[in-house]
């Protein structure tokens, strides 16, 4: 079984004639299936009100469907967001007489440069998708380690701990023992499902739910990592440059409250200290983090401003 994960950006709902509602919070999940190729649509159900579920979203796919009824500044930071997090592969949907030409300034050197301008048509939409799942790798992966954040969580009576999520890393399979971080605590991998159906193993990229021995869901959050990669880290604190966007109005400065962005963490981090040195767009910056941030070596985390005026999107960091 091979998944696909699209962010869905746009109008709340667009998504919903494309696949079969999943779960819903702040972030909306509809299911795409035929044969053992799936499509898992994310929507940012509660953006623009609120950064978070857009950056979620976008964390988790690897296509999008960006849909344009305006070009303002929804627009805008979405275009942002998307460059921040490096997702090359994408459809633009235009509506209200927009055309590509109208949109090709907005978009020069980005990512989007790259995205396919298709029809408003989401039974041709859903049939592309679905190919696209098709021609993805169906066997079990090689990697004996894996990592997997949690987005939902919850107890299921006869069974206990279960959780959802996307596997960001390797491979997860039945039986593993997994760290719970961040924290010192373990659980073991009871059982695994995608899309519905029992596997042994779930690899990265498929939308899993996975039952858990020895841990309790109040025991764990959003953002919670599951983890067997000993190359993992869990940090509170940091020095690391941070590389602004063009669009950013000025300097970051000490005492700036920012929210890291990193799989399914949305961490607040106050600015301890910063050196501009001969480039503002390429600050060290000295965080302090209200909680520990859990990544892999090389991973890039997107920094927010929630505070911004028409722009929350302030760039990125590789931690150390």
């Amino acid at each position: 079984m091979a998944n696909l994960n699209v962010a869905t950006i746009g109008p709340q709902g667009y998504a919903r004639n494309l696949g079969k509602l999943g779960t819903t919070t702040d972030i909306t999940f509809y299911n795409l299936k035929r044969g053992e190729d799936t499509v898992t649509l994310i929507e940012p159900t509660r953006y623009p009100n609120r950064l978070a579920p857009l950056f979620f979203a976008v964390s988790m796919a690897r296509k999008v469907i960006l849909v344009v009824e305006e070009l303002g500044p929804q627009f805008g930071e979405s275009v942002v967001m998307l460059q921040c997090m490096g997702l090359k592969e994408g459809y633009i949907v235009l509506r209200n007489y927009l055309t590509p030409e109208d949109i090709a300034p907005l978009i020069r050197g980005t990512v989007l440069e790259d995205y396919e301008f298709v029809e408003d048509d989401t039974i041709a939409l859903r049939e592309r998708l679905l190919e696209e799942a098709s021609l993805l790798e169906q066997a079990p992966p090689a990697a004996t380690q894996g990592t997997i954040p949690i987005d939902h969580f919850f107890n299921v009576r006869g069974i206990g701990t279960v959780i959802l999520g996307c596997v960001a890393d390797g491979a997860i399979r039945k039986h593993d023992v997994l760290r719970v971080l961040p924290g010192d605590d373990t659980a073991q991998v009871r059982s695994l499902q995608k899309h519905d159906d029992d596997f042994d193993w779930a690899g990265e990229g498929d939308r899993t739910g996975v039952a858990l021995k020895n841990v309790d869901a109040d025991d764990l959050d959003r953002g919670t990592v599951l983890s067997n990669d000993a190359s993992i880290r869990s940090e509170s604190s940091m020095k690391a440059r941070a590389e602004v966007v063009s669009y950013w109005p000025g300097p970051l400065k000490e005492g700036m409250v920012l929210h890291l962005g990193h799989w399914m963490q949305f961490v607040p981090a106050r600015v301890k200290s910063i050196e501009n040195g001969g480039d503002w767009h390429r600050p060290m910056l000295d965080l302090v983090l209200e909680k520990p941030l859990v990544y892999l070596p090389g991973d890039k985390a997107v920094i927010h401003h929630l505070e911004g005026d028409k722009l929350r999107v302030v760039g990125t960091l590789q931690p150390p």
